[in-house]
């Protein structure tokens, strides 16, 4: 796997909007885009720092695994995962699980604006929930 940079930071909020005002008042970043992601029931923002994306996500539904994260956080929210930009996300997961890193993806699924993208467990990667993501 040759990962090229940070493609984002996962950051779980309990409120979009409110998450949106801090990092744009206080921090002096732009959010350029939300949308929903149906399938993992979450709603994202998009705000660029340099060449790196914060990705603010908040729960659509209670039993999505943001929702879960945010309960287990005190209901506060906070950094969720760290993705990297990969030339091919399936074979990038492929090697992780053949050097014996637990796949949370066995092969890469669509994600937020249009990436394919496939999850490492955090057992396996040093307690970071890690995120490859290619175009």
């Amino acid at each position: 796997m040759n990962a090229t940079h940070i493609e984002h930071i996962g950051i779980a909020v309990p409120n979009l909007e409110e998450a949106i005002r801090y990092w744009e008042d206080v921090m002096g970043l732009k959010c350029y885009k939300t949308e929903v992601v149906e399938d993992q029931k979450v709603k994202t923002a998009f705000l660029k720092i340099g060449e790196v994306k914060i990705e603010l996500l908040e729960a659509t539904s209670p039993d999505s695994t943001i929702a879960k994260f945010i309960e287990n956080n005190g209901g506060r929210g906070g950094m969720h995962h760290i993705a990297f930009a990969v030339e091919n996300s399936s074979e990038a997961l492929a090697e992780a699980e053949s050097k014996g890193i637990r796949l949370i993806d066995k092969t890469s699924r669509k994600g937020a604006e249009n990436l394919n993208i496939g999850f490492m467990h955090p057992k396996s990667t040093l307690g970071v929930l890690t995120e490859l993501c290619s175009k």
